[in-house]
């Protein structure tokens, strides 16, 4: 065996090694941030390029307008979701406040013998749950170091997807084990950026099916559903999110759906389940187009991946197993 084949194998097994690592560890957020920024610098260096911008040059100016944009992005997602969560019509403070009234009202639909051990009115209800907060408030502490924990996780991990993107700034030619590593990394970055660009269109697909069923079929079933342009909104937003953003979304349109009617509550769940479920097979179906396998391959891919690693799994399965597909090709055993 070669220098460069023994290279090779090992650069496979720790690259392998790491991906593991990083479900066991709890820092997949961390990876998907630094293979976001990879991604963008990477694309944008290219487009430069083909304007005559010198490439080492091109990722520099990106690497900075990325953490610039980044930054306004969240700046202006803060101001906008103050007004958008507190002002209008549509908000989600009116969206939240009419989720509540159908708790509380929903009692009359349980047992006789289960609605007296429940608050009557909207005062109790908030009573409950006002204690409920008080008396859990250590377990929101820990939550909320959670997900600090999680924001930092991210943001490290976008700074070290920077540094990685502008190496070849830096240092065209590196050492056969660093050549290697940073041949993995693009290859991780192409299977993100299909993975991202099928979720979009998981998303998209998803919100054009509920915004259809909100917007022409409840109408002609003889019920008009309020907060019709929020749930959409809910909807696309969730969508980006894999297997959680469609229990988002859904658990809002039924409950909305129950203040206007039973029958109106059936119906959109009858409709949310069929449609979810095939979108189950026409998921895999985009996700393989992307990555050029079969829809029971990422399917097996995410049964095995959640079975192993939970929720954590079944999100970086498709990433993964795009990875390992352009692996094989590369080295045309597929």
């Amino acid at each position: 065996m070669t220098e460069a084949s023994k290279t090779y194998y090992f650069t496979q097994g720790l690259t392998l090694l790491a991906l593991v690592a990083t479900l066991a560890l709890g820092l997949l957020p961390a990876l998907l941030g630094g293979l976001f920024v990879y991604f963008l610098v990477e694309f944008g260096t290219r487009m430069l390029g083909r304007v005559g911008v010198i490439p080492a040059t091109g990722k520099i100016i990106l690497l900075a307008i990325v953490a610039l944009i980044l930054i306004a992005v969240f700046a202006m997602g803060i101001v906008v979701s103050a007004s958008y969560v507190s002002e209008g019509p549509d908000s989600l403070v009116v969206l939240l406040q009419r989720m509540a009234e159908i708790v509380a009202s929903g009692r009359i639909y349980l047992p006789a013998w289960i609605q007296p051990h429940l608050p009557a009115n909207i005062e109790e209800w908030q009573q409950m749950t006002s204690d409920w907060l008080r008396h859990n408030a250590g377990h929101f502490s820990v939550f909320g170091k959670e997900i600090g924990g999680l924001l930092i996780h991210i943001v490290i991990g976008m700074v070290i997807g920077g540094m990685i993107a502008i190496r070849p700034a830096f240092q065209e030619i590196g050492g056969p084990l660093a050549n290697e590593l940073h041949e993995r990394i693009q290859y991780l970055s192409r299977a993100f950026r299909a993975i991202v660009f099928s979720q979009i269109r998981i998303s998209a697909l998803n919100t054009t099916l509920t915004g259809f069923y909100l917007v022409a079929v409840m109408p002609l079933l003889g019920t008009t559903l309020p907060l019709i342009k929020t749930m959409i909104a809910v909807t696309f937003v969730a969508g980006m999110l894999p297997i959680v953003g469609n229990l988002i979304s859904n658990t809002v349109i039924f409950l909305i759906a129950l203040s206007v009617s039973p029958s109106a509550a059936v119906s959109a769940l009858i409709f949310l389940v069929l449609v979810h479920k095939l979108e189950y097979f026409f998921n895999a179906h985009i996700i393989g187009t992307q990555i050029r396998a079969r829809a029971w391959e990422i399917l097996l891919a995410m049964l095995v991946m959640e079975s192993m690693f939970g929720m954590a799994g079944l999100i970086a399965a498709p990433i993964y197993y795009a990875y390992l597909k352009d692996e094989l090709t590369a080295k045309k055993l597929i």
